[in-house]
C-alpha cells in the first residue's frame, strides 16, 4: 500500500518538519518525504521501495531504519549522507515527494504542513542527468528512468 504525493514546501527547520511528520503518522506507517527534484518517476519510487523491504527481509539492508533504506535505495546509494544529499529534506523552498506506506490518507494533514501539487513529480531530465551523473554513454543505451532504476537494483546485485 504506496500512496506517491507532491508538494511544494518553505522549509524553515527540517528538525521541526519531521517532528510534525512523527506526530500524524501511526507506529506502522511510513511517511518518507524526498526531494522531488531528483525523483524521475512513481516507478522509481516503487523500485525503491520494494527494494528497500527486499533488502531487510534478506538482511541485506544497508541502513538499521527502513525509512533510511528507502532514502538509500531511491537514490542509488550505499553512504547514507550521498544520498540524503541527493534526495533529503533541505532548509528554504523545495519541492517534495511523500511517500506514504501502509497508511491512512495523510493528504490533508500534509497539505495543511505543505501546499498539495503533484507537478512537482514531473521530471526534470536534464537536472536529474547532473544530480545522477548520468553519462552520454548510459543515455544512448537507456533512458534516465531505466538507468536509476537499474543503479537500484545494482545496490543489490553488487551487494
Amino acid at each position: 500500500n504506496i500512496q506517491i504525493l507532491g508538494f511544494r514546501a518553505t522549509i524553515d527547520s527540517v528538525g521541526d518538519v519531521l517532528d510534525k511528520l512523527n506526530s500524524i503518522r501511526r507506529d506502522d506507517e511510513i511517511i518518507q518525504l524526498l526531494d522531488a527534484d531528483s525523483v524521475v518517476s512513481r516507478d522509481h519510487i516503487i523500485h525503491g521501495v520494494n527494494q528497500a523491504f527486499l533488502a531487510f527481509e534478506r538482511g541485506e539492508n544497508l541502513a538499521k531504519d527502513l525509512s533510511v533504506e528507502i532514502v538509500l535505495r531511491c537514490s542509488a546509494q550505499r553512504q547514507i549522507s550521498k544520498a540524503f544529499k541527493i534526495l533529503g529534506l533541505k532548509e528554504g523552498d523545495m519541492n517534495l515527494c511523500a511517500i506514504l506506506i501502509n497508511s491512512k490518507d495523510h493528504s490533508q494533514e500534509l497539505s495543511s504542513i505543505f501546499t498539495r501539487d503533484d507537478d512537482v513529480l514531473l521530471p526534470d531530465y536534464e537536472k536529474l542527468v547532473e544530480i545522477y551523473k548520468i553519462s552520454d554513454v548510459e543515455l544512448q543505451n537507456m533512458s534516465v528512468e531505466e538507468i536509476i532504476i537499474d543503479r537500484i537494483t545494482k545496490l543489490t546485485v553488487d551487494y
